[in-house]
């Protein structure tokens, strides 16, 4: 018996039993040894990573940095800076991860990391790029994330969110974009060790370093923590790009140190009629636009993490002009959403010019930049958005000052039909009358 195994060799490479670690025995008494699996297993991947290439954008078809902003214009506005930045550093990866080898020339990865202040539109960049682009593209909150081992998200978790919005198409999920939001928020929490573990803020910066540069990483399909049972999907990080945004707060402060800048405040005595938040605001735009990696060194990131994020840009605070275009110019502005949704009513809105600067006022004080339009534009239609549906006595609704401040927008009174209230018809009475009927 021991000699007829000996006998035993691979259908391919023709080794016997004991020059190899394993021999699998098929059907009609065929075997296939553990290196030529290996072998057949890495053509295949590498197979599929070829045609992967082929999938989506291909060389030729890069847009040029002027067609990203033109495209980027249409939804984000103002940052025209940032928005150049981003695009010569988007043009730049893709055509990178889509030349052909060169021997003699090696071209590195070009993350990105934004700066500006909460609703400056950091996460509106990221996400239309990814549209324009027809890329995978994900969200990821620096804030979940902790160092593996601990409670909390492992930062491979991003990497899930990738694949999954990929349809789980490992190809195209490789060359997706990923946007960290709320990256300042894992800075180190002293300049000084301590016997505790920084695990949500420097031990993430360290977790994240590989990823950024580019590895092989392991994903668990299921997510969460990773268990030695899970069967990994491993992902190639190299072709990934990403987008990390924070706001920053307190860097402007580090900026003004190094350059000798006074920053004005609203307690400051010789600032007189110049204190204003605009002015405040367009102060802080023009420091975060001198930021350096010294100054994000000195606000708590470490030397490696910022050093895999090579293009650094700033988004500077909304002013009133900008926020009044936010509300009408892009295709998906809040006025025009709002608009169409009394227009499937039948109904019309009209927003004059003077509510349009108030609203802008109010987000400014508010200070959430244009994520405050929303807010205060929802609160102001409520009543009418509540009626609306109901009423077909007036069609032609304008807002005013009025009630941006706050006053009750009154209906006329409803005419008296004569008619007895009925109960109200739910949406499966009225697929049950629809099937009667039918």
């Amino acid at each position: 018996m021991s000699a007829n195994r000996d006998l035993e060799r691979c259908g391919f490479c023709k080794k016997s039993r004991k020059l190899v670690e394993r021999l699998i025995e098929g059907p009609s008494n065929n075997y296939i040894c553990d290196e030529c699996i290996e072998l057949c297993h890495n053509l295949i991947h590498e197979e599929r990573r070829t045609a992967g290439d082929s999938l989506g954008l291909r060389f030729e078809d890069v847009p040029a940095p002027r067609d990203i902003k033109a495209f980027l214009d249409q939804y984000v506005i103002g940052q025209e800076h940032a928005k150049k930045v981003l695009s010569v550093a988007v043009y730049n990866h893709y055509k990178r991860i889509l030349a052909p080898p060169d021997e003699e020339v090696e071209l590195e990865k070009s993350n990105v990391l934004l700066v500006g202040p909460t609703g400056s539109g950091k996460t509106l960049l990221a996400k239309t790029l990814a549209r324009f682009l027809d890329v995978p593209f994900a969200i990821g909150d620096a804030t979940t994330l902790t160092e593996a081992g601990y409670v909390g998200e492992d930062v491979e978790n991003l990497l899930l969110r990738l694949l999954q919005n990929a349809d789980y198409d490992l190809a195209r999920a490789e060359r997706g974009i990923v946007f960290i939001d709320e990256i300042d928020k894992i800075q180190k929490t002293s300049n000084n060790p301590s016997i505790t573990r920084d695990v949500s803020g420097e031990g993430v910066q360290q977790a994240l370093l590989k990823m950024l540069e580019g590895t092989v990483s392991n994903i668990p399909p299921q997510g969460g923590r990773k268990h030695p049972e899970q069967q990994y999907i491993q992902m190639d990080t190299s072709k990934i790009l990403f987008v990390c945004g924070g706001a920053f707060v307190g860097l402007e402060e580090i900026i003004s140190t190094r350059t000798g800048k006074r920053m004005i405040g609203f307690a400051n005595p010789d600032a007189g009629a110049e204190s204003t938040p605009a002015t405040k605001d367009r102060q802080t735009g023009e420091l975060l636009l001198q930021v350096t990696t010294d100054d994000l060194l000195k606000f708590g990131m470490i030397p490696e993490f910022v050093g895999r994020l090579p293009v650094i840009t700033a988004l500077a605070p909304l002013g009133e002009e900008d926020l009044v275009k936010i509300c009408v110019e892009p295709k998906n502005a809040i006025v025009r959403q709002f608009k169409k949704f009394f227009e499937l009513e039948g109904a019309e809105l009209e927003v004059p010019d003077d509510v349009l600067k108030l609203l802008a006022r109010k987000a400014i004080e508010l200070g959430t930049g244009a994520r405050g339009l929303r807010s205060i534009l929802e609160k102001v239609m409520l009543e009418i958005q509540f009626e609306l549906p109901g009423r077909k006595d007036v069609r032609r609704f304008v807002v005013t000052e009025q009630l941006v401040e706050g006053v009750k927008f009154e209906w006329p009174k409803a005419p008296d039909t004569g008619e007895p209230k009925r109960d109200p018809i739910t949406p499966r009475k009225r697929r049950k009358a629809r099937r009667e009927a039918s």
